[in-house]
């Protein structure tokens, strides 16, 4: 599927049949591959389907990169379609093993707020927002959906602010507050018959809707190659004409963090890096008929890695490790400036 297909016109069981063709070719990918099968599986309306995708991956005898990810949507694909006594076992052994990663708690908070299980679904929030942002002073872009989430549920239960609600408040970047968006009474000014109200609501759900496509935005990202350092001496050593493409590994370095964000001022949206490998590289030249040698076939090879899930985003956050594997700070390293 082509990065800008409309949404209305993906057949999603294709999509799904050919992410999971490309994750026997790959296994080294599945997780990523799977996952994104999975959702089109849901998306079809096909969940048993999407819950043996769950199970495969865990069961798997690879060690999965994101595992209670892959319980978190596990389980609430399970609620969706009637399972929800395991949904609710899912979803209290990962609040009890306590993951430090932002998504399985988003994911399992949403389905218990979509399932009006308003307080533990607030005691989810809360308890993620305790763990993964007490002592930080900037909070990571991936725990945005929590405060939003926990601000979300709480207006709903009519709770007073409190300062996680306030640091929502700071990192919330959309012209219409979070105490609009999330205000309980917005159902009923759809039947209203006042063009105002109506006007106003419209303007919001607009707002609502960039930040879905934004949280959406991410599996496809327009990527840039990133050979390290010994990858790179090793590529140019077996294929030395590549050597007009990489003068030197710190202008390699260089050159893509220049073009990364002369894209992103350009307006380009879902930009990410991709790690090379020159083994990986040498297999997919063979699987195109071309020479490794071949120049033209590097952009090729980027846009593969990361339609194959291995894209990591770009920009960092600032105090992230920076994406160059230099141990330093992104802020402090190709961040800078």
């Amino acid at each position: 599927m082509r990065p800008d297909t409309p949404a209305e016109n993906v057949d999603h069981t294709a999509e799904a049949d050919r992410l999971e063709r490309t994750a026997d070719l790959y296994p080294e990918d599945a997780e990523a591959l799977l996952l994104r099968a999975a959702a089109h599986r849901e998306l079809s309306g096909d969940r048993p389907t999407a819950t043996a995708l769950y199970d495969r991956l865990l069961t798997s005898s690879r060690e999965l990169d994101e595992p209670f990810l892959v319980r978190a949507l596990k389980a609430s694909n399970l609620w969706e379609y009637g399972h929800e006594a395991e949904a609710r076992a899912i979803i209290t052994g990962i609040r009890t093993t306590a993951p430090r990663d932002p998504a399985p708690w988003v994911i399992v908070a949403e389905s218990l707020e979509a399932h009006d299980e308003l307080e533990q679904a607030h005691e989810t929030f809360t308890q993620a927002v305790h763990l993964l942002l007490t002592g930080v002073d900037a909070p990571p872009r991936a725990t945005h959906p929590l405060l939003f989430g926990r601000h979300r549920v709480r207006r709903m239960l009519g709770a007073a602010h409190d300062e996680w609600d306030a640091l929502a408040d700071t990192v919330h970047s959309l012209p219409i507050t979070l105490d609009e968006l999330h205000d309980p009474k917005r159902v009923w000014s759809l039947g209203s018959e006042n063009p105002a109200e109506l006007e106003a609501e419209i303007l919001r759900l607009r707002a609502e809707l960039g930040a879905f496509r934004e949280a959406l935005s991410r599996p496809f990202p327009v990527a840039v190659l990133h050979w390290p350092a010994g990858e790179l001496t090793e590529l140019l050593s077996a294929y030395p004409t590549l050597a007009e493409e990489y003068p030197s590994h710190g202008e390699h370095l260089a050159s893509i963090e220049a073009a990364l964000r002369e894209l992103a001022a350009s307006g380009t949206p879902n930009l990410g890096i991709v790690t090379g490998t020159v083994p990986s590289y040498e297999a997919f030249a063979a699987s195109e008929l071309t020479s490794p040698s071949d120049p033209s076939l590097l952009p090729q090879y980027a846009t593969t890695l990361a339609a194959r899930g291995r894209a990591a985003a770009w920009p960092p956050e600032r105090t992230a490790a920076c994406w160059c594997g230099s141990g330093r700070a992104y802020g402090e390293c190709h961040g800078v400036g």
